[in-house]
């Protein structure tokens, strides 16, 4: 589908990029307000984002599935306290298919670019759709790719003279077998304290090459029975109570985060106890225990990767590596890790990296050339001065580390309708951020991010090379769900 031809502001013609939750939600925003001149483009074969995209072993959510879903639209079908990856994906697809938004996804076609025309006040889109270029013109993109969409390889020397297999864990490769094979995995973070318990017993050599101890918690991932299952289908009021004591529970863990981290010891001395009540080898231990104040980092849970760990099958290796070679890795004190495989669970590209894809503004601004020289930034993570019409949703400093993302998506997604509706009050065409609005809001941000657990001394994906801050939200996810209730106007210049 390509959009329609009216440009008139009670109807713009919208693009929006990417169909996960940020895209699925917006999408049903749009239809809810009666708005149908908008079409999802996605670069992959179907929709899903993350959720399609991460199908490694035992890829599931560390929020609790109540919250980690639509408000409005709440599924009493979850099996357990934490969804996996199937069930998260079926559920956006069943959103898909409830609000009829299948009919606005266009699939294989990936935006390319986005350029302002400051003479038609309109956004020149370049889309890539198997291989074939073509141009259409929007008033509004929203981009909604989100910032866990583009892997991240390490950059290690040598990585391409391996002659095993290689593949990072966002790109799992199902049809390689592991059984019996000698396996290397680089990075224990997220994604490999999920899959590195479902592969250990099916490999013959495990080792997983870690630069620095997570901290791990226990995940309680109970099953929801018949009976709450039944409860929550027939009366809804239960479902919305346990979300909301979900919500409260998460939140209240934001003062150790962004208010006084000296909260987060006792915290600490749990996660330490959990480590030593599971690995009993001194010496392993002492390889585990993390070396910076818990929350610096994003906190894991798993209730198996210690046990995994601790298997004679597995070694946790802490000297860094060297350089890769045709059958393994080499680290720095000269030892040569024979391998047959090897699985990047090394993350996403979320700093020190451009846009999404190329955005260009009045006079020539380039989004990207601006975020790899001063880090991402924008206003409210939706926002950014000299690209009108430009909207974001999980943008920069709206990520969490301790509550539901979607919590912060419907957020921006209320906000951005909200913009819609005063383009269409006002009878305008374009809204543009004053500069000095986006500037003094990020500096009173990371004046407040100064006094957050992110600062407090490690360096981790949420920051930049430079050490600034510029994936997580430095306070209340309810403080910034009161910012984005309503747009100030006076924030942005407006044209007819």
């Amino acid at each position: 589908m390509t959009p329609v031809s009216s440009a008139s502001p009670a109807s713009p013609r919208i693009a929006i990029v990417g169909s996960g939750f940020a895209g699925i939600g917006m999408a049903i925003r749009l239809l809810k307000m009666g708005i149908t001149s908008f079409t999802i483009y996605e670069a992959a074969s179907d929709i899903g984002g993350t959720w399609r995209d991460n199908t490694y072993p035992g890829a599931a959510c560390d929020v609790p599935s109540h919250l980690y879903s639509f408000s409005f639209e709440p599924s009493p079908a979850w099996s357990h306290a934490f969804g996996d990856q199937a069930e998260i994906l079926a559920y956006l697809k069943h959103c898909v298919r409830k609000y009829g938004v299948a009919h606005y996804v266009r699939c294989n076609a990936r935006v390319a670019a986005a350029r302002f025309d400051e003479v038609r006040r309109t956004w020149q889109v370049e889309i890539d759709a198997n291989g074939a270029l073509e141009s259409i013109e929007a008033d509004v993109v929203i981009a909604a790719s989100g910032p866990l969409s583009r892997p991240a390889l390490p950059h290690i020397a040598g990585l391409e003279r391996f002659e095993g297999k290689l593949f990072h864990s966002a790109r799992w490769d199902h049809a390689y077998p592991l059984e019996g094979k000698r396996v290397a995995v680089i990075g224990t973070g997220a994604s490999a304290i999920q899959f590195v318990p479902q592969i250990q017993p099916r490999v013959a050599r495990l080792e997983l090459f870690q630069r620095t101890a997570p901290w791990v918690m226990p995940k309680p991932n109970k099953p929801i029975g018949p009976l709450a299952q039944w409860l929550f289908r027939h009366l809804p009021f239960t479902q919305r109570f346990v979300r909301g004591a979900i919500y409260w529970q998460l939140e209240s863990r934001a003062v150790a985060f962004v208010v006084n981290p000296k909260l987060m010891k006792l915290p600490m001395k749990f996660g330490l106890s959990y480590l030593e009540r599971r690995v009993k080898d001194p010496a392993l231990r002492a390889r585990l225990t993390p070396n910076y104040r818990l929350g610096c980092k994003r906190v894991l849970l798993s209730s198996d990767y210690y046990r995994a760990v601790i298997q004679p099958n597995v070694d946790v290796v802490t000297t860094g590596i060297r350089e890769i070679v045709a059958d393994g890795i080499v680290t720095h004190d000269g030892t040569h890790h024979r391998a047959d495989a090897i699985i990047c669970g090394t993350g996403f590209q979320v700093n020190d990296v451009g846009a999404p894809f190329d955005v260009i503004g009045i006079e020539g601004a380039d989004l990207g050339a601006m975020w790899l020289r001063d880090g991402p930034e924008a206003y409210l993570g939706t926002s950014i001065a000299n690209f009108p019409n430009f909207f974001m949703i999980v943008g920069p400093n709206t990520g969490l580390g301790h509550n539901s993302m979607i919590y912060m998506i419907e957020s921006q997604v209320q906000y951005i309708a909200d913009c819609l509706r005063v383009l269409r009050r006002r009878k305008a065409r374009t809204m543009n951020l004053r500069p000095d609005v986006q500037r003094d809001f990020n500096a009173r941000l990371q004046r407040e991010m100064q006094h957050s657990v992110w600062a407090s001394g490690c360096h981790s994906w949420y920051q930049t090379k430079t050490g600034k801050v510029t994936a997580v939200w430095p306070g209340f996810t309810f403080n910034f769900r009161k910012r984005t209730r309503r747009v100030r106007p006076r924030d942005y210049r407006f044209a007819p």
